[in-house]
C-alpha cells in the first residue's frame, strides 16, 4: 500500500510539534487509529481526510501526494489581499516621503502571513 498519506500527516503533525495523542483528540479519533494512517496499515475516510486538510491549512491532493503545493486555493486569496495591502501602503508611504524599498514587500507579505496563521490559531481556541 502506498503511503504517502500517512508520510504527509507525521509531516504536519511533527511540523505543528503535535503528539499522535494531541492530533488523535483534534481529529476526534483515537490514538491507534492515527497511528495506523501514519503507518499506512489503514486509509482514512474522505470526512477524516478533510478534517485533517482543514486543521493544517493544505489541501486534500496534498496529503494524497497529487501536488506539492499545500494550498493552492488559499494562496491566490491572499496574495490578491497581500497586493491590494502593499499597494495601498506603497501609497501612504508616497505621501508621507517614506522610503519603499524592494525588500519591503517580501517583509510585508511574511508578516502578513504570520497574522492569517495567528487569526486562524485565534478563531479554533
Amino acid at each position: 500500500m502506498n503511503n504517502e498519506l500517512g508520510k504527509k500527516i507525521k509531516l504536519l503533525r511533527k511540523e505543528k510539534e503535535l503528539s499522535q495523542l494531541e492530533l488523535a483528540k483534534i481529529l476526534n479519533i483515537s490514538n491507534s487509529t492515527l497511528s495506523q494512517y501514519e503507518a499506512g496499515n489503514r486509509v482514512p475516510g474522505d470526512d477524516i481526510k478533510k478534517k485533517i486538510a482543514d486543521y493544517f491549512n493544505v489541501s486534500v491532493d496534498f496529503l494524497l501526494g497529487r501536488t506539492e503545493e499545500r494550498n493552492p486555493y488559499t494562496n491566490d486569496k491572499d496574495l490578491d489581499k497581500v497586493d491590494k495591502f502593499l499597494l495601498e501602503l506603497k501609497e501612504e508611504m508616497e505621501k508621507e516621503e517614506l522610503e519603499f524599498d524592494e525588500t519591503s514587500p517580501q517583509e510585508l507579505i511574511e508578516t502578513y502571513k504570520l497574522l492569517l496563521e495567528f487569526k486562524k490559531k485565534m478563531k479554533k481556541e
